[in-house]
């Protein structure tokens, strides 16, 4: 079985079965991503390196605890382990010395798109998702088939030129009417897809 075609999911449910070599395949296909985060907010390279290996350990741990259920959110689910990791660096550093904010252009301790949303923010975020989705049934399939692949399976368009057997141009030119009618049908229902 080659683990790098497994899912997120899949590798997952391979992982809390006992097979440990499908967590060092997430760790690879998430590590960019993850790590670029966290040193764009700590700008510390060996800082950046050690709140990556922690975020790593928790998610293990966590797994193994039976913690994570699984929403076809594991990478938004890794990145917010990293950001309360980087929140209490923060605050650790902050304790041992002041910290002051002129060093960052915004406070990022207390910026909103941290923060716990609110029932009614869960709730309004949850309608959007179930109204682009709607959207995104309502296109013809081959339209369809590109903005599924593109943003729920978050395939490059070379790869969902070669999974469509279709080429690059074309991938992207389903792509572009796709985001047209989308916005046709938006606008002919009168629909607000903003919080």
């Amino acid at each position: 079985m080659d683990a790098y075609k497994l899912s997120d999911y899949e590798l997952v449910e391979e992982f809390v079965k006992g097979r440990n070599s499908a967590i060092e395949v997430l760790i690879r296909r998430h590590q960019k991503r993850v790590c670029s985060y966290i040193l764009l907010l700590v700008k510390k390279q060996d800082v950046a390196e050690d709140i990556f290996q922690e975020t790593f350990i928790k998610v293990i741990k966590s797994l193994k605890e039976g913690k994570y259920v699984d929403a076809n959110r594991f990478a938004s689910w890794v990145m917010r382990i990293a950001h309360n990791l980087i929140i209490d660096h923060f605050r650790r550093e902050k304790q041992s010395k002041m910290i002051s904010k002129d060093a960052y252009e915004a406070d990022i301790l207390n910026h909103p798109q941290y923060s716990d949303k609110t029932i009614e923010q869960e709730v309004v975020f949850e309608q959007i998702l179930t109204d682009i989705r709607n959207l995104i049934d309502q296109l013809p399939d081959d339209q369809k088939e590109v903005v599924l692949l593109r943003y729920y399976a978050d395939l490059s368009f070379k790869e969902i030129a070669e999974q469509t057997n279709v080429s690059i141009n074309t991938a992207l030119g389903r792509m572009r009417y796709a985001i047209i009618n989308m916005r046709k049908i938006k606008e002919a229902n009168g629909m607000i897809l903003t919080a």
